[in-house]
């Protein structure tokens, strides 16, 4: 119920987005917010590995970090929305910097970042399970995207078609821990409430950009203006 009721596929700049209703400029202020979001998704995980008493557990999750930051011959998930930035023409260096993004996209991004932090390891892990509900949001994004922006050609949709193999794996091993692990009810209700927290953060990523850049349209001093 989580969901079908909360998750960000419900927002009406997702339904833009992916129904060819945005202009460049606009997928451009999406894909810069967004870049913070992936960015960070390597941090949080390090930090949830830091608060991992057990080894083996440790050895489970690293992966995680690795897809987004690249190891050996793999780019990882951030040079694959780098990608996808450079080819809106975003300077590298002005996504890098996060110089431009929305105070929005900064709190929500940052709170999940702390959460992860300061809640229990089941709570880190429950968090990641909005993953659940995002093999449908790729494979939509992939062919909306294509389909209606003459700007978007197939190799800026990388990042989004490795996350069509890599997400079903890793929400498998979370879903498998949360059921092994929240065995009282407070630890059960403890899961859906970290559940109901990310898909917050996701949903308040997507409210920055509506207020900003479709209605009212009004810009944050210091945010990227097309």
């Amino acid at each position: 119920m989580v969901g079908a009721k909360r998750y960000h596929n419900l927002h009406p700049f997702h339904k833009l987005l992916h129904d060819g209703k945005l202009s460049k400029a606009q997928v451009q202020a999406w894909a810069l917010n967004r870049f913070y979001y992936q960015a960070m998704i390597p941090r949080k995980d390090a930090a949830l590995i830091s608060n991992m008493a057990d080894r083996e557990l440790r050895r489970a999750w690293r992966h995680r970090y690795l897809e987004h930051d690249g190891y050996g011959d793999d780019e990882g998930g951030i040079e694959r929305w780098l990608r996808l930035t450079d080819a809106l023409e975003l300077p590298r260096d002005y996504v890098l910097s996060a110089s431009g993004i929305l105070p929005g996209t900064r709190f929500a991004v940052e709170a999940y970042l702390h959460f992860v932090r300061e809640k229990s390891v089941l709570e880190g892990i429950a968090s990641s399970l909005t993953e659940l509900f995002a093999g449908n949001i790729h494979a939509e994004r992939i062919e909306g995207m294509l389909a209606h922006y003459d700007f978007i050609e197939e190799s800026m949709m990388a990042y989004f078609r490795r996350r069509l193999s890599q997400a079903p794996r890793d929400v498998d091993f979370a879903l498998n821990y949360v059921k092994t692990n929240a065995l009282t009810r407070q630890e059960q209700q403890a899961v859906v409430d970290a559940l109901v927290f990310k898909t917050q953060v996701l949903w308040a990523q997507l409210d920055a950009l509506h207020f900003a850049y479709v209605e009212p349209g009004l810009i944050p001093p210091g945010a990227f203006r097309p």
